[in-house]
């Protein structure tokens, strides 16, 4: 009793009751269903760890035979074969054990399909030749099927458990040998597994859950729909064993969930835009690119529903979707992606501030010298990398880090912040400190505006969640407040380089934080485009990385749940927003190379 007590304990400790937030399921909370039908019978469910696997046996003769019914029914497949002596040679691996960690129990749920008192006399007298089985303090073997009464259950042997239907009633006595409550999951619901229950459905399934938790017993549906919709609304509901007959696919699933969630309990406040010159044709003389690099509407969504429905681009009014193709492959990467906001021109991939035959192009930050507009560049991320190295150097191969930061010295960049790249020799730091006042932390860059900033901080290379803090927006105040000092106006280029990291690995939480991180800087700039009254500013992303799907979430918690279909970029369009004046024109259907030529539109210049 004390060994079922502390294993019940443990699994119902790992599903507390989260409404909504699915956080501590693990694999533990799988049930094999039909576990003998598949491929590699005990071992595909036990490899992926697995809380509990069902094998259903027929008597013939003396033997017990696994199969599903009596045309499957084969001698060869015994019971002894595909689960005990596999099982009895896990628990010697694990000194007494089933799995190598002590705390993980195993349930074998044995469905009787003979006549039940003969079928688990023989099973009793079978497992009686295994004692690492029988006397492991974390193995159970769970009868169902053919039971016999219940007033029987306590006379069986202390190893063997029983499966109680959740519909019906039972004596204490036989309560106390009962480990779980399965029922026919249609008998609540009709519910296929797509989109939700119906009111009505949920209340009783959830009635059904607390009954079983009111006695202390864990729960179980079979018959139950089985795709990952499905899993997320059991395990929003408690469901103790999530029923499957996708031993590969729901491991994956849970094994993946803690890179697949994100929860916040804390919030911050939307900036309130004025509006006062949005989307009119007043004088530009300013304008703010932000670029969430692999950021497409699944980021920012995600971002807005773990803040609790709330996020500063939401709130810009004038809104588009750019193509990012680039010139020579259906999927972009960073480098023609953001080389084509800077040029107006499409390029290889891999190709930085040139065009397909590798010729320089002339990039916004030469443009804009012209008229005596200063360029601003930040990256939480790498300098040499493609998107800032998009506005500042030309090279063919965005890997080529040493001759895109030479390119330094010829571009006419007022401030370039970000992480240093390993490439920055001394000799080249030497040549770069005839162009650039040269600092490694931000807060050592103070309020001139007539000296050039290259300032490669170690802090911007963190991700958020390795705690970078308020850098990307600290140093968006620090360059604005260097640049608008100037009577010709700026061009600001700030990169959120790290949704795209991500997006790669495939880490929601990852991806989120840095999508919240990037958004207080758009608040800010939105705050001071109202301030200022001749800013633009523009928010967009060179491509979308991850193929993030919203699969779950709540706006009250600011819990948000997906899945990624790749590790890469896609070619999803992605949104561009507009807020100041000049923002009319960011609307609509466009290749990614229009931001450029609009760009240019907003401030009255011509190519």
């Amino acid at each position: 009793m004390l060994r079922y007590l502390f294993f019940f304990a443990s699994l119902f400790l790992s599903i507390t009751h989260f409404a909504g937030q699915p956080v501590n399921y693990t694999v533990a909370n799988l049930h094999a269903h039909n576990d003998y039908e598949k491929p590699a019978p005990y071992w595909a469910a036990y490899n992926q760890g697995f809380g509990s696997i069902e094998a259903d046996i027929f008597l013939r003769g003396n033997e017990l035979i696994v199969a599903h019914d009596t045309a499957q029914v084969k001698m060869g497949r015994t019971l002894d074969s595909l689960y005990l002596k596999p099982l009895q040679l896990c628990i010697q691996r694990n000194n007494g054990h089933p799995y190598a960690d002590p705390a993980r129990g195993l349930q074998l749920l044995i469905d009787l399909k003979t006549e039940g008192l003969p079928t688990l006399a023989a099973l009793v007298e079978k497992l009686k030749a295994y004692p690492l089985i029988t006397s492991s303090a974390n193995v159970f073997i769970v009868i169902t099927g053919n039971r016999p009464p219940a007033a029987t259950y306590s006379s069986y042997p202390g190893f063997i458990w029983f499966d109680g239907e959740l519909s019906a009633a039972y004596p204490a006595t036989a309560m106390d040998r009962i480990l779980m409550l399965s029922d026919d999951f249609k008998k609540y619901a009709t519910w296929n597994g797509k989109g939700s229950l119906t009111a009505a459905e949920r209340r009783a399934v959830v009635q059904g859950i607390a009954k079983a938790h009111e006695l202390h017993k864990k729960v179980r549906f079979w018959n139950a729909p089985d795709a990952i919709n499905s899993w997320y609304h059991f395990m929003r509901l408690g469901v103790d064993y999530i029923n499957t007959d996708q031993v590969a696919a729901s491991a994956a699933f849970l094994q993946q969930l803690p890179d697949r969630i994100y929860s916040s309990a804390t919030n911050y406040n939307a900036y309130t835009p004025k509006y006062r010159n949005d989307g009119t044709a007043l004088k530009v003389k300013n304008v703010i690119l932000l670029i969430g690099d692999g950021t497409g509407l699944p980021q920012l969504y995600a971002g807005y529903t773990a803040n609790h429905g709330a996020l500063n681009v939401f709130n810009m009014r004038h809104t588009g979707l750019s193509k990012t193709s680039s010139y020579d492959s259906y999927i972009t990467d960073s480098a023609p992606g953001s080389t084509a906001f800077s040029s107006g021109e499409k390029t290889n991939n891999r190709a930085v501030g040139v065009d397909h035959n590798g010729q320089s192009l002339t990039l916004l930050p030469d443009l804009l010298i012209k008229r005596k507009m200063k360029t601003g560049i930040i990256s939480s991320g790498d300098i040499a990398d493609a998107t800032p190295a998009d506005f500042y150097a030309h090279q063919p191969d965005r890997g080529s880090s040493a001759a895109i930061l030479k390119d330094l010295l010829s571009s006419p960049i007022q401030i370039l912040m970000g992480e240093g790249n390993p490439q920055l020799s001394p000799a080249l730091a030497q040549q770069l400190s005839t162009k650039f006042t040269l600092r490694s932390t931000l807060d050592s860059v103070s309020i001139d505006a007539t000296q050039r900033w290259l300032v490669t901080d170690k802090r911007a290379g963190l991700s958020m969640l390795e705690g970078r803090g308020d850098w990307a927006l600290r140093a968006f105040n620090k360059t604005v407040s260097l640049l608008e000092k100037d009577k010709n106006g700026f061009f600001l280029m700030l990169e959120g380089a790290q949704v795209d990291h991500g997006g790669h690995e495939n880490k929601l939480p990852y991806v989120v934080t840095e999508v919240l991180d990037f958004d207080k800087v758009i608040g800010r700039a939105m705050e001071f485009a109202d301030s200022n009254g001749e800013t633009l500013v523009i928010v967009t992303a060179d491509h979308e990385t991850g193929g993030l799907t919203l699969l779950d979430g709540d706006y009250n918690k600011g819990f948000v749940s997906g899945q990624f279909s790749t590790s890469d970029h896609t070619a999803s369009p992605v949104p561009v927003f507009a807020y100041g004046p000049g923002a009319q024109l960011f609307t609509g259907v466009f290749e990614n190379t229009a931001l450029f030529n609009k760009i240019l539109q907003a401030l009255g210049v011509k190519k």
